[in-house]
């Protein structure tokens, strides 16, 4: 059977095999939200990196490199820098203070350390994970309807909600820990995707005799590092790409692993674990990017496949991986792309999930639920956040690059600053947690709504500086000033 469906069919195979095994490990509500911290550092750094790299990352990054070009390094940049940053500045301090709260999401960890404004900061937090995790969750059921088209034939009316299934379908049965360990297998998959593919491309360009460096140039703005930009527009540029670090800091479904981890000890096993993927995995995309624009250039792409990348860039991924390797290779190095998706929605779903539950269910309303009853409703919950993200999927026409833009912005701004600062500035309060949540949430709101805005400066860059500083006032305010 030389099909790239049978590579798929390897791969979901794994996932279920996965879920099955770890159903009956969620006995109470910490087991199925965080995996009863019993994770080490390795599992947690491999189901951190596929969570934060999403469909994103395999589809959207290797085709805005295709498309736009060099500027896009700016993007790489940023984004290793931030993840750098975010596991020597976050992950030991929140696995510390998490733990001798024994808080289990980070909207809980936020009111512990907010004092008399904690009431209001749980309504706020859970009000925007719950708004931005239904778009981010769509784009990667929209990402999956891409891939199964592309390789598969699937109509994506078929191939989102088959994807969708299968995803709501693993984390509702297990939990936490069905997540990280499926993500070990997608981030081995990811891997080898993103290394191997650029690697095969290079070798056919080398053989062809082609010239990197000519198609570059030879395709618009391809070969600027500001894209053809000067001034305060390549200026511009540069801040939206180096940005995207930013946005690191306050993503709950990344942030909640390092509440997950075994011990403070096992951080320093994860950090390493992380940075050599994000290198590896980020100079993957990056090749893919160039690959496609020199094979292009060269006119390697049969006339189907370039008629495919031209109407949507996103599809550069998988219309290489099908030109480069046999079929059935192809559907495994394929499902690099799914597990993309997938490692990041049941993250996702995982995290909205247990705002809804946790935060709302039983800690705003003050319900009380049996462990038991607890997990049945988890799942629940999980089932219905799947639905919702499914629906605004299917009815949306926009690239997975700008949904995921448009909620990375929103979230990183909300919980970043305010919790760099919490961890790390005695004088940071309820208010000052407060004041920058809400003002990171409306400034990206209004500043992608107005138009030509984001594309002066980029509302990722916008929105968190102006969270920093919201958060900064409220804590120097004039009033209570307890945490």
């Amino acid at each position: 059977m030389n099909s790239p469906l049978l590579g798929l069919i390897l791969y979901l195979v794994v996932m279920a095999a996965v879920a099955i095994w770890t159903w009956g490990r969620n006995r109470s509500k910490e087991d199925f939200i965080l995996g009863g911290r019993r994770l080490g550092g390795w599992v947690i750094a491999f189901s951190e990196r596929t969570a934060g790299e999403s469909g994103w990352l395999i589809l959207g990054l290797s085709g805005a490199l295709y498309f736009y070009g060099l500027v896009e390094i700016w993007t790489v940049l940023g984004i290793c820098g931030g993840i750098i940053a975010y596991w020597f500045v976050i992950a030991r301090k929140l696995r510390e203070v998490s733990g001798e709260q024994e808080s289990i999401t980070l909207p809980q960890y936020f009111v512990e350390v907010s004092g008399p404004w904690g009431g209001r900061v749980r309504v706020v937090a859970m009000l925007i994970i719950v708004f931005f995790f239904a778009f981010y969750v769509s784009a990667q059921f929209i990402a999956a309807g891409k891939i199964l088209n592309v390789t598969f034939g699937v109509d994506p009316a078929w191939g989102m909600p088959l994807a969708a299934l299968v995803v709501v379908l693993y984390t509702l049965m297990g939990g936490f820990v069905a997540v990280c360990y499926t993500d070990v297998v997608q981030a081995i998959l990811m891997l080898i995707t993103l290394v191997v593919l650029p690697v095969i491309g290079l070798v056919l360009i080398a053989r062809e005799g082609l010239d990197i460096s000519v198609a570059l140039a030879a395709t618009r703005d391809t070969a600027s590092l500001t894209g053809g930009r000067t001034g305060w527009a390549a200026a511009g540029a540069i801040i939206g790409g180096l940005s995207w670090g930013l946005g690191y800091f306050g993503q709950p479904q990344l942030v909640t692993k390092f509440m997950a981890i075994r011990s403070v000890d096992e951080v320093r096993i994860g950090r390493r674990v992380a940075i050599v993927w994000t290198v590896l995995a980020y100079t993957g995309a990056t090749m893919i990017g160039v690959v496609g624009i020199t094979m292009v250039h060269g006119g390697l792409l049969p006339t189907g496949d370039l008629a495919a990348v031209t109407g949507d860039q996103e599809r550069i991924l998988p219309v290489l991986t099908s030109l480069l390797f046999p079929a059935w290779i192809a559907g495994i190095l394929i499902s690099g792309a799914v597990a993309a998706m997938m490692s990041t929605a049941d993250s996702q779903l995982l995290i909205a999930t247990s705002t809804l539950v946790e935060d709302f269910w039983c800690r705003a309303l003050k319900r009380t639920l049996s462990p038991q009853r607890s997990v049945m409703v988890s799942r629940l919950v999980t089932l219905a956040v799947g639905l919702v993200a499914f629906g605004l999927a299917a009815s949306s026409d926009d690239l997975i690059y700008d949904v995921v833009s448009m909620a990375w912005a929103g979230l990183g701004a909300s919980f970043g600053p305010a919790l760099l600062l919490s961890l790390h500035w005695h004088g940071m309060n309820g208010r000052g947690v407060l004041w920058g949540m809400i003002a990171g949430a409306v400034t990206t709101a209004v500043w992608l709504w107005v138009p030509g805005l984001d594309s002066a400066i980029s509302v990722r860059f916008v929105s968190w500086a102006v969270a920093l500083l919201a958060c900064w006032a409220g804590a120097r305010s004039v009033g209570d000033r307890g945490r």
